[in-house]
């Protein structure tokens, strides 16, 4: 598609996908009419990583978390508005007052939303979620109550970052696991055991291998109820227990829907002519390198893959190739710095290969097929560049 048939583009998801789409789409020389879609009142976007850590702990004021550099972009903002479903033949997205806004090019860059505990109301006091800029600052001003006690619902990176959060916060905290380990699905057993320890150095409470039966209170939660009939007492509960995309607007416009917005390699949306593209957590595409469909929810993908759909977009998807990127995540958990480069399966083999747990620096490798495929590097960022491009490569796992 050349430049010259996209007389206007419209940018659904004012996150962080969205905001670096904008950028890119007049990187590449995009001149015509740019119109950004809004869930949020807020612009410019933020940040996700701080709002789990500087933001929840005080060390940054919320406005801190703002990107930064969008403002000179010529881009119409309607803002506070969801999208609600897509024309695809007429080419128009509708949102939730009714507007069709007209579009000859797509950004789907609507993100995820957090899945909730179910039976619980949303009316109950004390019980939040954390994905939006409102949810951290409605934390915040509940966590700064002196002695609050904080039940933690999923030891993913969110709930697991949240719990270092609120130990740095001097609050007693309990972090709840349906798995035997935190970080077992994403790191396997033997790094969620390493993970498992360092919470527990630092005066988190697990409780592993159970599920949340009932929240008690009235106005405000007052305790927990346990799969396994134990209570525990929380005044805080914060659950954490995964993402799911934002795709229900877009049932039955003719794009593909699995589990995200299935692309092909370049980003542009199945069943779209070319005309979509999609990224960030909501995009499912096919990364060769791997040779796998995948969705990544990191702040990295978000911003790579956002630059290469809107090349896709102005330019077509021969010209702007595949997106093969070796996927890249961090996460900052009691002073110890967790970072991941490539894939992981609960069938790799998993080799501390440089450094030791005990001196609590090291790097293990992941293997698959005998090929290197991933790397968990703690404490050790020099060693992240030797290991992605060993990825890249596909050199033995020995």
């Amino acid at each position: 598609m050349a430049n010259a048939e996209l007389g206007t583009v419209v940018v659904v998801g004012a996150s962080l996908a969205g905001a670096r789409a904008v950028q890119a789409l007049r990187r590449e020389g995009f001149t015509g009419r740019l119109v950004v879609v809004g869930a949020e009142p807020h612009w410019p976007p933020y940040d996700r990583p701080p709002l789990s850590k500087q933001v929840l702990t005080g060390d940054w004021e919320p406005e801190q978390a703002r990107l930064r550099g969008l403002d000179a972009f010529d881009a119409e903002l309607v803002l506070g508005r969801r999208a609600v479903s897509l024309d695809l033949d007429g080419g128009s997205v509708v949102l939730d007052d009714g507007t069709a806004v007209p579009f000859d090019g797509l950004v789907v860059a609507t993100g995820a939303s957090p899945r909730v505990l179910p039976g619980v109301s949303p009316s109950l006091g004390g019980v939040h979620l954390l994905r939006t800029f409102d949810d951290a600052v409605a934390l915040r001003r509940d966590l700064s109550v002196p002695g609050r006690r904080v039940a933690v619902v999923g030891a993913g990176f969110i709930g697991s970052e949240v719990a270092s959060s609120c130990r740095a916060l001097g609050l007693d905290v309990t972090l709840i696991e349906a798995l035997d380990l935190p970080l077992q699905r994403i790191l396997g057993a033997g790094m969620g055991q390493v993970a498992a320890d360092l919470h527990r150095a630092h005066g988190v409470t697990l409780r592993l291998a159970v599920g949340v039966r009932q929240l008690v209170g009235d106005d405000r939660v007052e305790s927990i109820v346990l799969s396994d009939g134990s209570t525990l007492t929380a005044d805080v509960v914060v659950v954490g227990i995964g993402v799911v995309p934002v795709t229900d607007w877009l049932e039955g416009s003719g794009l593909v829907i699995d589990d995200g917005v299935v692309c092909d390699e370049a980003c542009v949306a199945a069943g779209s002519e070319g005309r979509v593209v999609a990224a960030g957590d909501v995009a499912r595409w096919h990364n060769p390198l791997f040779d796998v469909s995948m969705r990544v929810e990191h702040w990295t993908n978000a911003s790579e893959q956002a630059a290469h759909a809107a090349k896709a977009l102005v330019h077509g998807a021969e010209v702007a190739g595949p997106f093969a990127p070796v996927p890249y995540f961090w996460s900052d958990q009691h002073g110890t710095k967790f970072q991941f480069v490539g894939t992981s399966a609960a069938t790799d083999d998993v080799v501390v290969v440089e450094g030791s747990i005990d001196e609590g620096k090291f790097v293990a490798g992941y293997g698959r097929d005998g090929i290197v495929v991933g790397a968990l590097c703690v404490n050790w960022p020099a060693r992240m560049n030797p290991w992605r491009k060993a990825i890249e490569s596909r050199d033995p796992f020995t």
